[in-house]
């Protein structure tokens, strides 16, 4: 028996290690959390908004990105309240509330999100993805790490069956440009979740503004690029 359990903890290491996927660090205590997310490569100043512009399934989209002034907890642990709306053609089609805490140690975790999907007529017909840390077996996923370094991945989010994103560091000196900043010393990453097989998205965050592209490289056609940025007073 003891013997089974060595085997199968080789072929885990062995299909985490082809992914890049690494185990999370264990979640710090909650007193060791701030909902003051400093972290150059994603920070949370609030009052700020980002916003972005591409296409989605073949159509228009326009992603409002608004880091509240509010906080709420999570899990025993406060978080940064962050409102994210995603428009279609002109017209709302997604809303979420994302809440994010940081370590001490720089890293940003993501303790979960409420989501609705919206009809034509602004009726909530969808909430697949929600989920709350601490919450029927939800957990905190590592968002960005304080100190990325490629190769390097982990499990952003976990609610088994509706919430698995994980994130592999490509590079950390990608070149890009976009309307609103151009880089060459630009974070690179690559996501995937087991829930859509074979799909694979690249992201890219520049220091001290944050997410700058989101685009899907294999399996989909979605593709978002930050146009502005502003600061409320």
């Amino acid at each position: 028996m003891r013997r089974l359990l060595i085997l199968g903890l080789a072929v885990a290491a062995l299909a985490s290690a082809a992914t890049g996927q690494t185990a999370n660090p264990a979640l710090p205590a909650a007193a060791d959390f701030s909902p003051r997310v400093t972290n150059g490569w994603f920070p949370l100043t609030p009052g700020t908004t980002l916003v972005y512009r591409g296409s989605k399934d073949g159509k228009a989209a326009r992603d409002v990105f608004t880091v509240s002034r509010q906080t709420t907890v999570i899990n025993g642990v406060r978080c940064a309240v962050v409102h994210d709306r995603l428009y279609l053609d002109g017209q709302l089609h997604e809303r979420t509330t994302d809440w994010y805490a940081q370590d001490r140690q720089g890293n940003v975790w993501y303790f979960g999100e409420a989501t609705a999907v919206l009809d034509r007529s602004g009726r909530v017909v969808d909430t697949e993805g929600s989920f709350q840390a601490g919450r029927d077996g939800a957990q905190a996923g590592l968002f960005i790490p304080g100190k990325p370094r490629i190769g390097k991945g982990f499990r952003q989010e976990y609610y088994k069956g509706h919430a698995e994103d994980q994130f592999r560091v490509l590079s950390l000196a990608a070149p890009i440009t976009t309307p609103f900043v151009t880089s060459t010393r630009a974070l690179l990453t690559a996501e995937t979740t087991p829930l859509e097989p074979g799909v694979v998205d690249h992201k890219y965050y520049v220091r001290g503004i944050g997410t700058v592209l989101e685009e899907a490289v294999k399996g989909g056609t979605e593709r978002l690029v930050l146009v502005s940025v502003t600061h409320a007073g």
